[in-house]
């Protein structure tokens, strides 16, 4: 049996390396960065997405969270309007510049992670592994771990 020290390390490693490979290029080929490009796809993704929604998404405080959609929002990719359903919230959306570069910037992401998850893996692993990984962090989130405090 695989010693979890190792396991952790070899998993904490690899998200790491895999996370700033697809940061460097996002950030050479479109002037995004990885955080970024994560925040706009939560935001095309899901109808009426509020910052305290893509807060808990991604597991950052909502403070840390509304700086990151005011640097988006002040490049002109998402916009904010209000939330009929409450009037102290506002509801995120992509603008049209916003879902461009999604768009492209979605070409650069996948073919990044193809490079390190789809040539070293088969189809069949790498299906074992996403189902792997699928069901380890159902259970950190069912359970509310690592979600930040205050």
């Amino acid at each position: 049996m695989a010693k979890l020290a190792q396991v952790f390390a070899d998993l904490v490693r690899f998200e790491t390396r895999l996370y700033n490979a697809v940061d460097d290029r996002l950030r050479a080929e479109h002037g995004l960065s990885a955080g970024q490009y994560e925040f706009l796809k939560i935001i095309a993704d899901r109808a009426d997405c509020r910052v305290q929604d893509l807060a808990r998404e991604v597991a950052i405080t909502v403070g840390a969270t509304s700086k990151g959609v005011d640097r988006l929002e002040a490049r002109g990719w998402v916009s904010r309007r209000p939330n009929p359903a409450n009037r102290r919230s506002s509801l995120l959306g992509l603008t049209e510049e916003g879902r461009k570069l999604l768009d492209t910037a979605t070409e650069t992401f996948e073919d990044e992670l193809s490079t390190w998850l789809d040539e070293p893996l088969t189809a069949r692993s790498l299906d074992q592994f996403a189902a792997t990984l699928a069901r380890l962090r159902r259970t950190v989130e069912d359970a509310g771990v690592g979600l930040p405090r205050g």
